[in-house]
């Protein structure tokens, strides 16, 4: 019976020896997260826009400030990559559509020019380097996002994106102008003013 309980003994402690080695039954070992969302809308709006292309903008963006003389311990600097996607087309919310039955004319009114409707980017921050009297705030941080969002916008005004946003605007204008035609009706378009070429 000894022996039996000798073997056990043996066991046990080969047993708890592999446990206490793995640090399981240290309370620090173990990585506790806790995470909380608060989702609140804030508003739902009724919105017509017409997307007819979209861009897709890779950037760098350098940022260096410093107070004074330009050494490490009064510089901050940061290497961010922006990658976005900028949508183009037209906002329909100003656009009034009239069918005459008797003349059998059907009339667009107000036609806007293409406009950048949205920019979705995502920043990837390479370099981030503070010096001892210079650090990033949280106020800094948002201003560089904002900026890089502004850069990409002013990037995607100076190519073409909005002239073939209004070349595919005519193209489809053209197809709504067919199908009415094939109906014996006529299809009058009535631009309107510009309402800028920037995203609301």
């Amino acid at each position: 019976m000894k022996k039996y309980a000798w073997i056990v003994a043996v066991l046990v402690a080969f047993f708890l020896g592999i446990y206490l080695s793995s640090g399981n039954w240290w309370p620090w070992s173990q990585k506790h997260v806790e995470e909380q969302a608060n989702t609140i809308v804030e508003r739902i709006e009724k919105v017509a826009k017409l997307v007819t292309v979209s861009g897709y903008f890779s950037e760098i963006y350098d940022y260096k400030d410093y107070y004074g003389y330009n050494w490490s311990i009064f510089r901050k600097k940061a290497l961010i990559r922006v990658k976005a996607t900028v949508l183009a087309g037209y906002d329909l919310d100003q656009i009034s559509v009239d069918a005459n039955s008797a003349t059998m004319v059907i009339t667009i009114g107000g036609l806007p020019r293409p406009k950048i409707l949205s920019i979705d980017h995502d920043l990837d921050y390479y370099d981030l380097s503070e010096g001892t009297f210079n650090t990033f705030s949280t106020a800094d941080l948002n201003s560089l996002n904002n900026k890089a969002k502004n850069f990409i916008e002013q990037t995607a005004l100076e190519s073409d994106l909005l002239k073939q946003a209004e070349e595919r605007g005519q193209e489809l204008l053209e197809t709504i102008r067919f199908l009415v035609e094939a109906q014996g009706w006529q299809l009058k378009i009535e631009e309107g003013k510009s309402h800028g070429n920037k995203t609301d």
